[in-house]
């Protein structure tokens, strides 16, 4: 099983919490990928350079400035870091972007209803197995920053990473059985947000539509559970929902996504 592991920038911002997940992510028998957030360095690092961080709907707006802190950032300085942690552990990690290798061409996102900017959709189909099964196979461990090249590669794109971790898990899905796991601060998918114990072990389709109607499921959960169950619906064997934590635990806990 080929484990596709997504990290927040929750996690990336905490030097103590990023460690001890990648004490349970070294831990990890088999072959596994990462795929991290940027976190909050890009804001701090775009207001010391005298750059407005811009946002919309508390999604980051990419202008041609901002794509280049980002691009620092995230595919060089959090990236790094992180390989560099995980080759402390014994964990020969590669780091790369969707740009190297051709990994994850995208489409960039169209300026109506909302300009975003240099932000982009990964394409699946477009996605360089090649490139990915020629590191895993040799033993590597990719770990994947979420800047993706534009499909005519006219440019860098920023990414969101939830959708950069599913795009990597159902295209690998094609060679490989694969699993994804969404890691946050959360233990899991809650019945009631005000109560950490109330983790929802399973969802299925149907009751995700039915704990949307009732507003048990709301504002960046939707997200990432429509990431999930798209996943599964092509042909990824497990989602699952977990706190950073957790990673290390036989099955994760948390809240597993199945189709039906």
């Amino acid at each position: 099983m080929l484990k596709i592991i997504k990290i927040g920038g929750n996690v990336v911002d905490h030097p103590e919490k990023l460690d001890r997940f990648l004490d349970g992510f070294a831990a990890l028998e088999g072959e596994k990928i990462l795929v991290h957030g940027g976190g909050k360095i890009a804001t701090a690092i775009s207001k010391a350079l005298g750059i407005e961080s811009k946002m919309i709907d508390g999604r980051r707006v990419t202008d041609a400035e901002t794509l280049e802190v980002v691009t620092m950032v995230y595919a060089g300085l959090v990236n790094k870091k992180i390989v560099a942690a995980l080759q402390r552990r014994g964990v020969n990690a590669f780091g790369l972007c969707g740009a190297d290798g051709r990994l994850m061409p995208s489409d960039k996102r169209p300026a109506v209803p909302v300009d975003f900017g240099y932000v982009g959709d990964p394409v699946t189909e477009r996605f360089s197995e090649k490139t990915a099964r020629m590191l895993i196979d040799n033993g590597y461990t990719p770990v994947i920053a979420p800047i993706t090249l534009a499909a005519d590669a006219s440019s860098l794109l920023n990414t969101n990473a939830d959708t950069v971790a599913q795009t990597t898990a159902v295209a690998l899905a094609r060679s490989y059985e694969t699993e994804l796991v969404y890691c946050f601060e959360k233990q899991g998918v809650l019945a009631d947000v005000n109560d950490e114990t109330s983790v929802i072990p399973e969802i299925t389709p149907e009751a995700y539509a039915e704990l949307k109607r009732k507003g048990v499921v709301a504002d960046g959960m939707i997200p990432k559970l429509d990431n999930a169950f798209r996943a599964i619906g092509h042909g990824v064997s497990r989602v699952v929902i977990c706190s950073t934590e957790q990673i290390g635990k036989p099955g994760y806990g948390g809240t597993t996504l199945k189709n039906g």
